[in-house]
């Protein structure tokens, strides 16, 4: 078997935690201790954030979308795949490395996704992007392991009653919060609801069609 070789190491700015960038032949993985956060053979349920996010808001001209997290991109190419050449796709990604990395070593994962016009990528926390009100149409968030933050502490800010409302003030009247997470939970669900959302949640595979671990995404949209 190949075995896996280092790339290199990103400390989560405000100290909490380091990421790992791992290869094994063409196979990458990206390590938050002994986590795997993302690794490039799976990637459905990070390319179904977008396409069932914009199920729900394909209607609207000139759609601006915010992805939080940039990660290997399967998000941010799902979401170049599908919307249309006038869109707006604001991308926020805390750690300046996997930036660095996406230009670098996992380029040939990235492919020419990085200079599509149509995205701005900014280097920051996600949370300081809502703060302007009726801004986007569609929020995707895919900063952690899910509401129950792995990486980052701070990420949980994103997802309190307070945090979600924040989300909620940013999105536009029938805009949709598209939440990514490993695992289930009512007690998210329940926050949602109580920020003032109208909820789904699909299970989805890591991999589509082939299979593998089921991944929850919850639907969020604000009434009009």
């Amino acid at each position: 078997m190949i075995p896996w070789v280092f790339l290199d190491a990103a400390t989560v700015p405000g100290g909490e935690g380091e990421l790992r960038l791992m290869q094994r032949g063409s196979e990458f993985s990206i390590m938050a201790g002994t986590n795997e956060l993302m690794n490039s053979r799976q990637r459905g349920s990070e390319e179904a954030l977008a396409s069932l996010s914009w199920e729900r808001i394909a209607t609207r001209p000139k759609p601006h979308m915010l992805i939080g997290g940039l990660g290997m991109g399967f998000t941010l190419r799902a979401a170049q795949a599908i919307l249309p050449p006038e869109a707006k796709i604001t991308v926020g990604e805390l750690v300046p490395e996997v930036i660095a990395w996406a230009r670098g070593p996992m380029a040939e994962v990235h492919g020419d996704s990085l200079a599509d016009p149509r995205l701005t990528i900014r280097q920051g926390d996600v949370g300081n992007m809502l703060e302007q009100p009726n801004a986007y149409d569609a929020i995707l968030l895919d900063v952690d392991n899910g509401p129950d933050g792995l990486v980052r502490a701070s990420n949980d800010k994103l997802y309190t009653v307070a945090g979600l409302r924040k989300s909620l003030k940013a999105l536009r009247d029938g805009g949709v919060l598209a939440v990514w997470s490993a695992h289930p939970s009512e007690q998210f669900t329940r926050r949602l609801t109580t920020a003032g959302f109208a909820v789904e949640e699909a299970r989805v595979r890591a991999r589509g069609s082939k299979g593998g671990s089921r991944h929850h995404i919850w639907l969020a949209t604000k009434k009009p």
